[in-house]
């Protein structure tokens, strides 16, 4: 039985398909048939949307990119217009990781991430991931009254990106990412704009 909403669109159904698949068995079960059979659609469909592999594996990441963008700038906006402090905001991010499922399409872009220091094809797209996540950390940061949000930004992205990581390898609690989110906001907070956190 396709795992895919099957009132997606059928362009949609592919790429949450190819999630599953990379989430559950790595970049190596990608195939069309699977892809096809998981998504509850035509053999055909996979192709006329996705000329290659490349194609599928890059829009994929994107794809699950700008979701996680979209709903943490939410978040942002949630901060900015609420007034939210340092702990709210880190308490929050919290909740966000609490209720974000250990599963196979979070483990996907992990994969995917990896598969990029492999093939120089998906780079660009493994790049303007990050890029966006930056442009977001550097938001909330801002939205929190961080000095030098935009310096931080990526320091920041890395410290989310590898407890998340450890989440999924380990099933580590999400309080871990709230202790460090709060250290590092409140070290920033604390330094005047241009200078740096000391080690």
């Amino acid at each position: 039985m396709p795992n895919a909403a099957s009132s997606a669109p059928t362009r949609q159904r592919i790429i949450t398909a190819v999630l599953q698949i990379i989430g559950e068995d790595g970049v190596a079960a990608v195939t069309n048939r699977r892809i096809a059979r998981q998504a509850g659609v035509s053999l055909g469909s996979v192709t006329y949307h996705f000329e290659t592999q490349h194609d599928l594996l890059r829009e994929s990441l994107l794809h699950f990119v700008r979701e996680e963008a979209r709903h943490f700038t939410e978040l942002a906006d949630q901060c900015r217009t609420d007034g939210i402090g340092v702990e709210d905001a880190a308490s929050l991010a919290g909740q966000v990781a609490c209720g974000t499922a250990l599963d196979s399409a979070h483990l996907a872009p992990f994969e995917l991430y990896l598969h990029a220091s492999r093939d120089e094809r998906l780079r660009a797209a493994a790049a303007e991931a990050f890029r966006a996540y930056d442009r977001l950390a550097t938001r909330i940061l801002g939205a929190l009254g961080v000095p030098d949000a935009e310096r931080l930004a990526a320091t920041t992205v890395a410290v989310v990106m590898g407890l998340q990581l450890r989440r999924l390898a380990t099933g580590s609690p999400a309080e871990d990412l709230v202790d460090a989110l709060l250290l590092l906001t409140r070290g920033a907070a604390a330094q005047p704009a241009g200078q740096d956190v000391p080690a």
